[in-house]
């Protein structure tokens, strides 16, 4: 089967990031394929987190892209509205994505949803 894949929450904030990657180890320990997992909202986070504080460990999405070869797009605008990159109105602002990641924008998501067989969707629309 062929799943298409939304993370909308941070890893800071809640647990479906961890959720969903656990999701997604399985589906691919049981021979589904992952079209593309798409960061949206506050799931971008994920994307620019390299640790949290305390005993929280975020979901090693750059390990699962390396191994897996699973494709790991986070939404270049809920990005840029949260500062996490430079935009040309504030120049220097901004980070550079964990290993594994790149920028993409809602086409990207709309033709992962229209190659998938199944599509699921981790956290809220905040």
């Amino acid at each position: 089967m062929l799943f298409a894949i939304q993370i909308n929450d941070s890893p800071a904030r809640s647990d479906t990031s961890m959720t969903g990657f656990q999701f997604i180890k399985a589906a691919l320990t049981a021979g589904h394929q992952i079209v593309r997992v798409f960061f949206y909202h506050d799931g971008i986070y994920n994307a620019f987190i390299p640790a949290l504080p305390g005993e929280m460990v975020p979901p090693d999405w750059s390990s699962l892209a390396r191994e897996s070869r699973v494709e790991l797009i986070f939404c270049t605008a809920a990005a840029e509205r949260r500062g996490m990159l430079q935009t040309d109105r504030e120049p220097g602002a901004g980070l550079s994505p964990l290993e594994g990641f790149q920028g993409g924008g809602l086409g990207l998501w709309v033709d992962a949803c229209i190659r998938a067989e199944r599509v699921v969707v981790f956290g809220g629309d905040r």
